[in-house]
C-alpha cells in the first residue's frame, strides 16, 4: 500500500427500490424443515368434511377452511392467540404469508371460525392428528397418563354468585315472610286462615306473591306499625329476589359452588399460582389431559373443581373419540376414589391409580406411629369379621348406605369388638368410651388393595416415574412456556375450542421439534 493512501470504507449496495425480473418466491425464504411446513404437511391430510359442510352456498366466496385451521393452529404454536395479532402477523410475517397463500382474513373472520365452525368440527381434526402419530409410532394410547389443571376464564374475578349466598338470601326470605305471617295471624286473626307458618320453609316466586298479597288484604284497615308496613313494601320485591335466587340455582346445578356474572359457566376455584399461599378464588375451568410420550391423546373441560368426579366423564369422551378406551391408566391421588376404581375394573382398564393415603402408608415413620389403624386390622372373608391387635373377633353389627355428591352409593359395615374393658393395648387401639366400632367400606378397600399391587409392581414403579415426566411437563410448557394462563374466548363450548387448539398445537410443534 502506498504511503500517504487512505483506504475507504466499503458498504455493501443497498437496491431498494430496483425492480426485479423475477419476482421473489415466499416458498423461497420457508426453510425446508421449519414448523410451518409440519403444520401445512400434515393438516393438508385431515378430512375436514365436517367444517367444510357447515359453510352454505349462495352469497360471497369465502376463505377456505383449511387454509383458517392453518393459520390458528400455527398462531397457537408461536403464542399468538388474539385474534388481531394473527390478523397483524398475517401482513406482516413471511411464514403466515406462506401458509395463507397471501390471503389476509380480518380478525373478525378469524374469530368467528374459531369460535363458531370449530366448535363442533375440531375434536374429530385433533383425533385424526392422533391416529397418524399412532401410526408413525411416536405414541400410543393405549397406556394414558392423566392430569388436570385450572386455568382462568376470560371473566371478572369480582362479580361472583356463591351458592352459599344464594341459599342465605332464600332462608332470609323465609324468614321475613313467616313472622309477617304470624303477625298477621296475632293482628287480624279472622282474616287469615289457620296456615301452619312451617308451610313456609320451601317456597317459590308464585307462592310468596299469593302470600303477602294475602297479608296486605288483612292488614289494609288495622293499624300496624310502621316497620311492618316498610316490611310489606320490601315484600313485594321479593317474588323477583326469588325467581333471581332459583335461576342463579340452575345455573349453579349441583356440584358449583359458585360462578362468575361475566362468564356463568365458569366455576370460582382456587388457584394455585397466586402469590398468596392458599390461593384466591378466581373464575376458572377444570382442564384434564391424558398424554403419552407427552403427546396430548385427548383433552376435556370441567366445570368442578375436583380431579376425582371428572375422570369417568374424560375417559367417556376418550372412548366416543377412539371406539375403546385404553388398556392401562396412570394417575395421581387425585383420582382414587371409590367410583372411579369401580368404573375402571367393570371396563377392564388397569388401574395404575393412588389412592389418597397411598404416599402417606409408603412412609414408614408415620406407619410407626399408627400401628393399630383401620386398614391393618386383618379381615377374614369367609367369616366376615375383623381381628382386633388384642386377637379378638370384631363381627358384623350393621350395614348403611352412603350417597356422594355424584350420586355413587357406597356400602359401609359396621364391626365391633367383643369385649375391650380391661385390654392393655386399649389406650392406643381407641379412645371411645365402649367396644371399638370400625366402618369399612368393603368393595373401596379391595378395589384400593389391587390398585396399590400395581403401583408396588416393578411395571407400577416404572409407569409412577413416567408419570412425573410425561403429563405434567405438557402442563408447564403450554402455562410456562407458551405463556397460557388465562382463556381469550368465554363459555365452556368456545373454551373447548381453545383447549383442543393448544393440544393441537402442542402435538404439531412437538413433532415440528
Amino acid at each position: 500500500m502506498a504511503r500517504g493512501k487512505t483506504l475507504k470504507v466499503a458498504f455493501k449496495q443497498n437496491h431498494q427500490h430496483q425492480l426485479m425480473v423475477f419476482p421473489p418466491n415466499l416458498d423461497e425464504l420457508v426453510g425446508s424443515d421449519h414448523p410451518v411446513r409440519v403444520v401445512n404437511t400434515v393438516l393438508d391430510k385431515l378430512d375436514i368434511s365436517s367444517l367444510v359442510d357447515q359453510y352454505k352456498p349462495g352469497g360471497t366466496s369465502s376463505y377456505h377452511p383449511r387454509m383458517l385451521l392453518k393459520v390458528l393452529v400455527y398462531a397457537y404454536i408461536n403464542n399468538i392467540y388474539s385474534s388481531r395479532k394473527i390478523e397483524e402477523a398475517l401482513q406482516q410475517n413471511i411464514y403466515f404469508m406462506w401458509i395463507a397463500g397471501m390471503s389476509r382474513p380480518d380478525h373478525n373472520t378469524i374469530n368467528r371460525f374459531r369460535g363458531q365452525r370449530l366448535q363442533k368440527a375440531l375434536q374429530p381434526i385433533f383425533t385424526q392428528v392422533v391416529l397418524l402419530l399412532c401410526e408413525e409410532g411416536v405414541m400410543s394410547i393405549k397406556d394414558l397418563y392423566t392430569d388436570g389443571t385450572k386455568i382462568e376464564a376470560n371473566a371478572s374475578r369480582y362479580t361472583c354468585v356463591w351458592g352459599k349466598s344464594v341459599e342465605k338470601n332464600k332462608q332470609k326470605i323465609t324468614q321475613q315472610l313467616n313472622e309477617l305471617w304470624q303477625y298477621a295471624q296475632q293482628v287480624a286473626a279472622s282474616e287469615m286462615d289457620d296456615t301452619d307458618p312451617t308451610t313456609f320453609t320451601k317456597i317459590d316466586a308464585e307462592k310468596v306473591s299469593a302470600t303477602i298479597e294475602k297479608i296486605n288484604e288483612a292488614l289494609k284497615d288495622k293499624k300496624v306499625s310502621n316497620k311492618v308496613r316498610q316490611q310489606l313494601d320490601e315484600a313485594k320485591s321479593w317474588p323477583a329476589e326469588l325467581e333471581k335466587c332459583e335461576e342463579q340455582e340452575k345455573i349453579l346445578g349441583t356440584e358449583r359452588s359458585g360462578y362468575s356474572k361475566t362468564d356463568p359457566d365458569a366455576t370460582i376455584m382456587r388457584m394455585k399460582n397466586d402469590d398468596s399461599p392458599t390461593g384466591q378464588p378466581k373464575p376458572a375451568y377444570n382442564v384434564q389431559i391424558s398424554t403419552n410420550s407427552q403427546y396430548i391423546g385427548s383433552y376435556s373441560i370441567h366445570q368442578n373443581s375436583a380431579d376425582t368426579t371428572t375422570l369417568i366423564s374424560h375417559l367417556s369422551a376418550h372412548e366416543q373419540q377412539y371406539k375403546e378406551l385404553p388398556d392401562n391408566l396412570i394417575a395421581d391421588a387425585g383420582y382414587g376414589s371409590h367410583q372411579n376404581y369401580k368404573w375402571l375394573k367393570d371396563n377392564e382398564i388397569q388401574a395404575f391409580v393412588k389412592s389418597r393415603d397411598f404416599d402417606r402408608s409408603q412412609n414408614a415413620e408415620i406407619n410407626e406411629q399408627k400401628p393399630y389403624s383401620q386398614d391393618k386390622l386383618p379381615y377374614d372373608s369367609s367369616t366376615d369379621q375383623f381381628t382386633c391387635p388384642a386377637g379378638q373377633p370384631m363381627k358384623f353389627v350393621k350395614r348403611r348406605t352412603e350417597k356422594t355428591k355424584t350420586g355413587f352409593e357406597q356400602e359401609i359395615r359396621h364391626y365391633q369388638a367383643q369385649n375391650c374393658q380391661g385390654c392393655p393395648l386399649r389406650s392406643k387401639c381407641h379412645k371411645a368410651k365402649g367396644n371399638r366400632i370400625i366402618h369399612v367400606n368393603l368393595e373401596y378397600t379391595s378395589l384400593r388393595k389391587t390398585a396399590e399391587e400395581l403401583l408396588k409392581s416393578e411395571e407400577g414403579i416404572k409407569k409412577r416415574k413416567q408419570r412425573c415426566f410425561d403429563v405434567e411437563p405438557v402442563f408447564g410448557n403450554i402455562k410456562n412456556n407458551h405463556q397460557f394462563n388465562r382463556f381469550m374466548l368465554r363459555g365452556k363450548a368456545k373454551v373447548e375450542i381453545e383447549i383442543g387448539l393448544l393440544a393441537l398445537a402442542h402435538n404439531l410443534r412437538k413433532k415440528a421439534a
